[in-house]
């Protein structure tokens, strides 16, 4: 059977790509002038101009580590030496191609967040007031300037080096086949070292320090030890579920033909057990602080869970718990096209909305009053527009520079007699 190696970008999907940048840029420009118009006082012109960079934080944090989650699922496979994937990794590998594009720009907006004059956001970032307030002066050791750029700039250089390793492995066999035992051992075992030292570096950073430091620091006051986790593991079913939607895409259009409902099926379990995953780590850190009815923890699902982000958090919970719960159950649905395509952009969106309500209570709070309200939130969704035309760009250019079918690795045919 004859199969199309590469893909083509077509006109169309080229035009999506880029009105979706450019609808994103034009909503940037347009929440920038919204928030920026008009007079008030000092402290509201503050909250306005918070307001605009919280929104660019939201965007580019979460795709960030939505895209670097393919190729967590990469080198995490990789380490089990499963080979079920590789009818579809050159899709995770594509994706994973972004992290660098949306490394620069979350690395420009953090930083320009963190060095600019504007303390709203995060608070540590104002050492005036970290004299006179003891928990932040007490942390301080970890919530600084000096930490935070060290921990960024190398988190994003270090995904972005680690994963171009990783593609390089893996297209190093396309036009070079290993042809003895003992070369396919040796090419199995350099890909699970570089896998393993990706994933010491996402455990040090995306399971630990960089949820505390982009987002959790935004409530500095507030601690919780399941933060990180929770934060991946939100990250990581998205992550799954725009895999599925490009092999979906993929498929629909005449690729992949070695990709069948099998590995669907199996992509589709990724998302049923790690929305269930994300549930029992969000009931447990939401149930052990409402039953102990501790103040300075309870302030963080004050406005959330019983305030002006109510509506938010509980719609969040129904889009990521309860509709992957009831609609992906049943075995038939991981392997109906339809089914999963439309679980998956529901998850995306599902969770998009779970960094809104992360982001977003703290800023927007009046420091005076302590009155929380919630912006219009069509601006950030077109935010998030312009960045998924980001994720469609790129991903298709490095779809197109390499067979589709991962040639020559000693796991392939694994892949094409997989079943479950």
């Amino acid at each position: 059977m004859s199969i199309r190696e590469k893909f083509i970008v077509t006109k169309r999907y080229n035009m999506i790509s880029i009105a979706l940048m450019a609808l994103g840029v034009v909503a940037i420009i347009a929440l920038y002038i919204n928030t920026h118009s008009g007079g008030g006082t000092p402290e509201e012109k503050h909250m306005k101009d918070a307001r605009f960079w919280a929104s660019l934080l939201q965007n580019s944090v979460f795709f960030l580590l939505v895209v670097n989650a393919s190729m967590f699922f990469i080198c995490a496979t990789t380490l089990a030496w499963g080979g079920w994937q590789m009818a579809f990794r050159r899709v995770p590998e594509a994706i994973s191609a972004v992290v660098p594009v949306l490394g620069v720009i979350a690395l420009a907006i953090l930083l320009a967040i963190s060095y600019g004059d504007n303390h709203t956001i995060y608070h540590w970032t104002d050492a005036e007031h970290v004299k006179h307030d003891s928990i932040l002066n007490f942390k301080k050791g970890f919530l600084n300037k000096g930490l935070y750029t060290f921990m960024t700039v190398f988190t994003i250089v270090a995904w972005s080096l680690l994963g171009w390793k990783m593609r390089k492995l893996s297209r190093s066999l396309d036009n070079d086949p290993i042809t003895s035992v003992e070369g396919r051992k040796s090419y199995i075992w350099k890909n699970t070292v570089w896998a393993a030292l990706f994933i010491i570096v996402f455990s040090l950073t995306v399971m630990s320090s960089i949820p505390w430091l982009w987002l959790m620091s935004i409530d500095a006051h507030w601690y919780s030890t399941m933060y990180s986790w929770y934060t991946f593991a939100s990250t990581f079913v998205s992550g799954m579920a725009l895999i599925a939607l490009f092999v979906v895409y993929l498929k629909n259009s005449g690729y992949l033909e070695y990709t069948n409902d099998e590995h669907l099926h199996d992509i589709g379990k990724f998302m049923f057990a790690f929305s269930v995953f994300w549930t029992y780590l969000w009931f447990s850190q939401f149930m052990l602080i409402w039953y102990a009815n501790i103040p300075e923890e309870t302030t963080y699902f004050k406005p959330r869970a019983q305030g002006e982000y109510s509506g938010i958090f509980w719609l969040m919970f129904i889009i990521n718990f309860l509709a992957p719960l009831l609609l992906l159950m049943r075995r038939g649905a991981k392997r109906n096209y339809s089914t999963v395509t439309f679980m998956a952009m529901l998850i995306i969106f599902g969770h998009w909305l779970d960094f809104y309500q992360m982001v977003f209570p703290s800023p927007m709070t009046d420091a005076k009053t302590g009155e929380t309200h919630v912006p219009m939130i069509l601006w950030d969704f077109g935010v998030a527009l312009g960045f998924i035309g980001v994720i469609m760009f790129v991903t298709g250019r490095a779809l197109s520079k390499a067979p589709l079918l991962a040639k020559n690795h000693p796991f392939v045919k694994e892949s094409l007699i997989h079943h479950t």
